[in-house]
């Protein structure tokens, strides 16, 4: 299972959105668009993951760059997420 970045989404995205997005490339097992905890309202990127690494990344390379709703697209590879600064307490 491949983990898909996707940033620079409208904010109006939703979870529906991104998944219809990715579908025509292969089976989405999940579809997250980020959102706000204050506001609720989209952070403007969102994560994918497909089921097949070689849909997963033929999907990529297809929807990076794509504009949707007036917004080109960043899509790539999903990294690991680094530990977060802060207080040891």
């Amino acid at each position: 299972m491949k983990k898909i970045y996707v940033g620079n989404l409208s904010f109006n995205s939703n979870d529906d959105d991104l998944a219809q997005t990715f579908a025509p490339y292969g089976e989405v097992t999940s579809a997250k668009v980020i959102l706000d905890r204050e506001t609720g309202r989209s952070r403007g990127f969102g994560f994918v993951e497909m089921s097949d690494d070689n849909a997963a990344m033929t999907a990529i390379q297809e929807v990076n760059g794509k504009e949707i709703d007036g917004r080109q697209l960043n899509v790539n590879e999903a990294r690991p997420r680094e530990p977060r600064g802060g207080s040891r307490w």
